[in-house]
């Protein structure tokens, strides 16, 4: 059995298709169908039942899959630990987030301390953030909602309120806070489903007799303001993303405690750098001293 073999085979599982595992991989078709079969010759089953271009994970590949993912897991945390010790001043680290407000913050905190540390952040939903998770394709992410799973560490950094943005014109503009059910009738710009801000809310605004009205949905936070400006809606905001406007107004919610947690994520079994350790420092220092202003 060879390493490729166990590497092809992972793409083609978690995709179920050979076009796409072997565009992904940058080999032919042929050649992945071919190292696909030699596998299955050398366990001595069948690991996918073939359905037209289709592959599925029959009951062999499915219990295979498990043990291949991981082998080469932990041969890649054994490369990344080799890396560490014979380069630790570079390096890159892999971020997810679901909440990327004070990320620039963060970041700017560690450069200071690992300038020629790189990074690679990608902006995921929480079910997309829980596979990266659990496959150890990351080293930490930055969440809300914080994510439960038993090869999960959970570290509550921060509780954010949730504010309610209106655009100066608007009737609550003059307050300072508002009543869930007072915004009943109102047009929300939001986040789409999937994302915890957004999944918050709405269980809220459900407790007190009513779903919002999402007028826009998106996949971008950063642009809700600028929506909330051009009067397309009014918006829930956490207050880590709520930045100083004049054509903005943020108001407190009076009868409800709408306040998201914020967590630092990472797998139990995935090596953690020095970089990386210090990386966590800095997270845990960033949010304890916002905590302070507050």
């Amino acid at each position: 059995m060879e390493l490729l073999q166990l590497k092809y085979f992972l793409a083609v599982a978690r995709s179920e298709h050979v076009t796409e595992a072997a565009r992904s991989l940058h080999v032919t078709q042929s050649s992945l169908s071919k190292t696909i079969h030699r596998l299955e010759e050398d366990l001595g089953v069948p690991l996918f039942d073939r359905i037209g271009r289709k592959l599925r994970l029959n009951e062999y590949g499915s219990r295979f899959l498990r043990r291949a993912e991981k082998a080469l897991f932990e041969l890649e945390q054994g490369k990344q630990e080799i890396r560490d010790l014979s380069s630790p001043e570079h390096g890159t680290l892999e971020l997810a987030v679901t909440t990327a407000s004070t990320l620039p913050h963060i970041l700017r905190e560690f450069r200071k301390k690992r300038p020629h540390i790189q990074f690679h952040v990608q902006m995921l939903s929480t079910q997309e953030m829980v596979t990266l998770l659990q496959r150890g394709e990351v080293d930490f992410c930055l969440s809300s909602p914080p994510i439960h799973e038993d090869d999960i560490v959970c570290q509550i950094v921060f509780l954010d309120p949730i504010l309610v943005a209106v655009p100066k014109s608007h009737r609550l503009t003059d307050r300072s806070s508002v009543s869930l059910a007072e915004l009943a009738d109102e047009s929300f710009v939001g986040v789409k489903r999937g994302y915890g801000t957004r999944d918050l809310v709405e269980s809220m605004c459900k407790s007190v007799g009513f779903a919002p009205n999402f007028v826009y949905e998106g996949d971008e936070p950063a642009r809700l303001i600028s929506l909330v400006e051009a009067e397309i809606g009014i918006s829930f905001i956490p207050s880590t993303a709520a930045s100083a406007h004049e054509k903005i107004s943020y108001l407190q919610i009076e009868d409800q405690e709408l306040v998201r947690e914020i967590a630092l994520l990472w797998h139990k079994s995935r090596y953690i750098s020095r970089a990386a350790l210090e990386f966590r420092e800095v997270v845990v220092k960033y949010f304890e001293s916002i905590s302070k202003i507050d």
